[in-house]
């Protein structure tokens, strides 16, 4: 039997409001988180992103929170800048009260607005640990009216090194408050922390958190020995063509770089990670989403509040430390019941980590090699035919019959349309291809094979593949 809100405890013109915006039916962490919030229970909830977690904690919280009391009720902290937007955002649509007031606080945005906000009065605060602790030690966030206190993605807060800063703000909140942690693990210092602040909590889990949806195709392409990713990296651009892609990396300089050459190849691409300030972000996050930029490269932490809708891939252009990680990285895609394509790209001695992921999800991944030239060309050619017949049936398409007109009366119709096809296929074909052997998967000037081969040892040697990754 299907559960609907209303079966959920929520009041009646709540669940026609989450009707209103087209959430039918709960998801499985909301079927079990909600029900036990309602009831005042402590609960530790394990959930990947991508599965509803957000209206699994808010929805109880929004059903009873009571707007003629101007004071904060509700803390919900969160590791980054970008997911406290983002939780905001998405209680901002669920509330159906328009008195219930809302604010994000976080670094690199004015403390003067959020402190004038404060005085005013709100009754929901979502912020990141650093900013919430600032404006305690200030005497503008008073928690002395608190009632649920929720640590959103509490494993990713730990691991950055909020454990300090966390647990001064559950010592600041009320004894009698309701608390709960989602994490999409179960870590030993969660379980400490629960321990610790957490009163008989109920654990609520969907199930198979550790497999990577159906949905998503995973294929991984192979870096020829001696070659570097960058090399490997265009043509399987080119082959994938993503509309909209995160090409996950380790490291802001490698994020950078990357993104350096791929602007330089002509490439719709930006950079995310820690190094930009919030307004930078918050620009860049609003062109990804509004399909001005296509690909964004990000390390993991900066990715956390990027949430796209209708990502057609994700591409580990490095792999993650560990399989929660990658699966985690890959769920942003193949997301609302769409479909999705997670590549990574590996060296060979990188192999065994991907047949690790393959047992824990129990998913195969498909090992590809490095598409060529010719194939590239072919994929080129069936996407340029397709576009031919969509223009076919277009309205502009009587603009240029008088110059067909001219043509064929002095050229065979054929030979006009096989030229128009040429010049249309030479201007989209990409630099690096516009070389003799269509074999070869080469994009830029090769080096010397002394020196390149001197050069690739040296990488492998400055960049030792780890056993302990996985």
């Amino acid at each position: 039997m299907t559960l609907s809100f209303a079966d959920l405890g929520l009041s009646e013109p709540q669940a026609q409001h989450l009707d209103g915006l087209g959430f039918k039916e709960p998801t499985p962490i909301q079927s079990q988180a909600i029900p036990h919030m309602l009831a005042g229970h402590d609960v530790v909830g394990l959930a990947q992103t991508g599965t509803g977690k957000t209206a699994a904690f808010s929805l109880p919280i929004l059903e009873q929170i009571n707007v003629n009391k101007r004071a904060v009720q509700a803390l919900v902290l969160t590791p980054t800048r970008e997911l406290a937007m983002q939780v905001c955002q998405a209680v901002q649509g669920l509330k159906q009260n328009s008195q219930l007031q809302v604010l994000p606080v976080y670094g690199g945005q004015a403390i003067e607005r959020q402190l004038s906000q404060l005085q005013r009065g709100v009754h929901m605060v979502v912020g990141t640990p650093g900013r919430v602790l600032d404006l305690l030690n200030r005497g503008s966030l008073e928690l002395d009216q608190l009632s649920w206190l929720v640590l959103d993605e509490a494993d990713e807060m730990l691991n950055m090194g909020f454990i300090q800063d966390v647990e001064t703000i559950l010592n600041h909140a009320p004894a009698d408050r309701q608390t709960a942690f989602f994490s999409a693990t179960m870590e030993p210092a969660i379980r400490e922390l629960a321990a610790k602040f957490l009163k008989s909590p109920v654990t609520v889990k969907v199930k198979a958190q550790n497999t990577a949806p159906l949905r998503i195709t995973q294929l991984a392409y192979v870096v020829p020995p001696g070659w570097s990713k960058p090399r490997a990296l265009m043509p399987i651009l080119e082959m994938e063509d993503p509309e909209s892609a995160i090409i996950f990396v380790r490291t802001r300089r490698t994020a950078a770089e990357l993104t350096r050459q791929l602007q330089f190849s002509g490439h719709s691409v930006d950079e995310y990670h820690g190094d930009l300030n919030q307004p930078q972000r918050e620009r860049l996050l609003l062109r990804f989403k509004q399909g001005q930029v296509r690909w964004v490269v990000a390390t993991d932490i900066a990715a956390r509040g990027i949430h796209v809708d209708n990502l057609t891939h994700v591409i580990n252009y490095e792999l993650p430390d560990n399989v929660d990680s990658y699966v985690h990285r890959i769920g942003r895609t193949g997301r609302a019941g769409q479909e999705g394509r997670a590549v990574s790209i590996v060296h060979p001695l990188e192999k065994y980590q991907l047949r690790q992921v393959e047992r824990h999800i129990q998913q195969e991944i498909a090992f590809c090699k490095v598409p060529t030239q010719a194939e590239i060309a072919a994929r080129s050619l069936e996407k340029l035919q397709t576009q031919i017949k969509e223009a076919v049936t277009s309205e502009r398409l009587a603009s240029f019959l008088p110059i067909v007109s001219q043509l064929t009366a002095e050229y065979d119709p054929h030979t006009v349309a096989a030229a128009a096809l040429q010049m249309a296929y030479d201007q989209t074909r990409p630099v690096w291809m516009r070389g003799d052997n269509e074999d070869q998967p080469y994009f830029a000037e090769e080096e010397p094979n002394r020196q390149r081969s001197q050069r690739a040892r040296r990488r492998r040697i400055q960049s030792p593949v780890s056993k302990s990754m996985f």
